[in-house]
């Protein structure tokens, strides 16, 4: 892929412009996505193209961007365009804070989770129909937060496997909470079809700019791979990203019910709800006892 080209063909050349996402690390498919960043300073939402046979994401970014949950996602940019040298010196300060900004990071998608776990049991007390949506949320938050403090950029199509790879310690034992509360055991090739259907109609609803294209080519690698568990965890992943952005107003949609049932493969069961919610809000506190422990700065860094 000549990146440089594709930033000339779409007239991008006028700011800086980098590669983020999995293409710049070893673990990546052939069908995964070109992330690019162009730092124009604007606030739309990513444009998705389809171009020499490829899917890219342009997002737009800033230079003098501060919120820790965007800059990690700067980590190990490679740059595209960059006259002014301002993009280089904008990642090289990325560098010098990484493990402070990926433990805010972290601390921030703990404290989320928790919130979610409340949700759901408010939601529960209230019979709420999304208390269920909440609880998966709380668990992907919490996945979150593990690959973060193993210095991970969560990406939801490897994010399964890379936490299946990492070291044994009191933070990643935690995993097991995260796979048994999404409920990876349950995916079966059926199963799954349903799921993207809904997943597919929710990105549509919450986006509307083609990522329904990259899903759909996703789940197929997935199922050619007989990578169940993962393309399990990559559709719930998606929809707990979509399902955050319209979080404020979901209560006053109560029909998207329809679609999350089955997008989220979610609980009827109130008592295991809770149970789980239970289990995750544990999980959270125990991290966030670890990370303010000596522990931890021994452990992983």
């Amino acid at each position: 892929m000549d990146l440089k080209k594709l930033v000339e063909e779409q007239s991008l050349t006028n700011f800086p412009v980098g590669l983020g996402g999995c293409r710049t690390t070893n673990s990546f498919f052939d069908s995964c996505d070109y992330d690019i960043t162009i730092f124009d300073n604007k606030s739309e939402p990513p444009k998705i193209i389809f171009y020499d046979d490829n899917f890219i994401k342009i997002h737009h970014g800033s230079l003098k961007e501060t919120k820790s949950d965007i800059l990690v996602k700067y980590d190990g940019m490679q740059i595209i365009h960059d006259e002014s040298w301002e993009l280089r010196m904008f990642l090289s300060k990325i560098k010098e804070k990484r493990l402070t900004l990926y433990k805010d990071y972290a601390k921030n998608c703990l404290f989320e989770s928790l919130f979610c776990c409340e949700k759901t049991k408010e939601g529960i007390k209230t019979s709420n129909v999304f208390s269920s949506c909440w609880q998966i949320c709380a668990s992907y938050f919490l996945a979150d937060a593990i690959c973060l403090l193993n210095l991970y950029r969560p990406n939801p199509t490897h994010m399964l496997d890379m936490m299946r790879k990492f070291e044994k310690n009191q933070i990643n034992e935690q995993i097991s909470i995260v796979t048994q509360t999404v409920g990876i055991e349950r995916a079966i090739q059926s199963l799954l079809e349903r799921i993207l259907k809904s997943t597919i109609g929710f990105s549509d609803l919450v986006e509307n700019n083609n990522h329904s294209k990259i899903i759909q080519e996703k789940h197929d690698l997935f199922i050619k791979n007989s990578m169940l568990s993962d393309c399990y965890f990559y559709l719930g992943y998606i929809n707990k990203e979509n399902f955050v952005k319209i979080k404020d107003k979901i209560d006053s949609q109560p029909d998207l019910i329809h679609i999350l049932k089955v997008a989220f493969d979610i609980e009827a069961d109130s008592n295991l709800l809770e149970h789980q919610a239970k289990l995750i809000q544990k999980s959270c506190n125990a991290i966030l006892g670890l990370i303010s422990s000596a522990w931890f700065s021994k452990a992983l860094y």
